[in-house]
């Protein structure tokens, strides 16, 4: 199905149709749901926590890449559900593999956030390395 619009129109069609699919991920997706509570905590918190544009990027970026991570996870299965119910190798592993990039997403928010707190609360081995690498 091709969309002929261009310029505002076409934008505004894009939108209306990104929109549908974050409703439809909150309305069937409880795994996004999940990971939107988690974003909606850690989201005012940094900015709470950072005590600079950068260090507030770095805080932001794990928690929008899991919502898209999320959400390309989830249109993945359902096209896959939609092909068929029997199982099929490659169609196991296209949803493994789609969720092993949510899984590896999960790690990298916690290693970030992790390292941050340890800064910001001058914990274990963040006052030996202030002033260098967790310096922003």
């Amino acid at each position: 199905m091709k969309n002929d619009k261009k310029g505002f129109s076409h934008l505004i069609d894009s939108t209306k149709y990104s929109l549908k699919g974050i409703k439809a991920a909150f309305q069937h997706e409880s795994a996004f749901r999940q990971e939107l509570i988690v974003c909606a905590v850690l989201f005012p918190l940094s900015f709470y926590l950072a005590d600079s544009i950068v260090a507030w990027s770095i805080l932001i970026i794990p928690l929008f890449t899991l919502l898209i991570t999320e959400l390309l996870n989830s249109g993945l299965e359902s096209v896959v559900d939609r092909i068929g119910s029997e199982f099929h190798e490659l169609a196991g592993r296209a949803k493994d593999l789609a969720s092993a990039a949510v899984f590896i997403n999960i790690v990298f928010l916690v290693i970030i956030w992790g390292a941050y707190l340890l800064y910001y609360f001058d914990l274990f081995f963040a006052k030996e390395i202030k002033g260098g690498l967790f310096d922003f």
